[in-house]
């Protein structure tokens, strides 16, 4: 089975479709399965207090302005769906809250992606699985109590997943925190596939990931990562995601069936070599 590889544009388009679409172009270009968004109801995910809070952005001096900025509607969606059909890359999203679930039911994505944060949210995530569309879920700041809660929503309805292991410090993992051995602690347990979503910088512990057997990995992109956006530091430009899904592909193909045996290009090397 082929790592199924998600280019992660979240709000990195920075509420600029052009920045958008040059995003999935990226993801095209390089050989990704899927590119993926994030949709908030903004009044709902955040508070009042949150909302009003000072923060300089380049829409204006509050949260509620900078949130506003970075939120794409119906029509930028629209424009999404018709360009990655055009491109001929898939596309979903992960929503934020029920609102923004019944938002994306507008569009036949084939996919479904809960949000780390979410893991605990029931509603959203009964929401979800009654859809029966395969579900990514990421595991970052979560127990194993808590994932177990989750996972039993989707057995409940009938509805297929697989766990992400995922480490949600921001803006960046520390390597150290990455811990991928859980992804062999999440198979064992659960009895599933694990894929990996990762927010460190550089591609060496994707590598890692992909050598442990994933099912999916899951990294931001970026045009720059010096562009405005807390995702941003821990995004993989266009030219670090190209090499990182070439190596992946290569990894997957060296890792091979695990069965001992002779090639036929070792057998004439065989027999010149073991003359005895």
């Amino acid at each position: 089975m082929s790592i199924f590889i998600i280019a992660e544009v979240g709000i990195n388009h920075n509420g600029d479709m052009t920045i958008a679409k040059k995003l999935i172009d990226v993801a095209k270009e390089a050989g990704a399965d899927a590119v993926k968004f994030q949709k908030r109801t903004i009044d709902l995910v955040y508070t009042k207090e949150e909302l009003d809070a000072k923060r300089e952005s380049p829409w204006g001096t509050t949260n509620r302005e900078q949130k506003m900025g970075l939120e794409f509607g119906k029509k930028e969606y629209d424009e999404i769906d018709r360009y990655c059909k055009e491109k001929g890359i898939e596309w979903f999203a992960s929503p934020w809250d029920i609102e923004s679930h019944r938002f994306l039911l507008g569009y036949n994505m084939k996919h479904n992606k809960v949000a780390s944060a979410l893991l605990t949210d029931m509603e959203l995530l009964t929401a979800i699985a009654k859809e029966k569309k395969h579900t990514f879920i990421s595991t970052g700041m979560s127990t194993m109590e808590e994932i177990e809660a989750a996972v039993d929503v989707f057995k409940k309805h009938g509805c297929s997943y697989e766990l992400m292991h995922c480490n949600s410090t921001y803006p960046m993992t520390n390597d150290d925190e990455a811990n991928l051995r859980v992804i062999e602690t999440l198979k064992k347990h659960f009895g599933c596939n694990v894929g990996y979503s990762g927010h460190e910088v550089g591609l060496a512990v994707s590598y890692g990931a992909a050598a442990l057997g994933i099912s999916s990995l899951e990294r931001h992109i970026t045009i720059n990562r010096a562009m405005y956006g807390s995702d941003q530091p821990a995004s993989v430009e266009p030219a670090g995601f190209r090499m990182l899904v070439g190596v992946v592909r290569q990894i997957e193909r060296a890792m091979g069936d695990g069965v001992k045996k002779v090639y036929p290009s070792e057998v004439p090397i065989r027999k010149k070599l073991r003359k005895k």
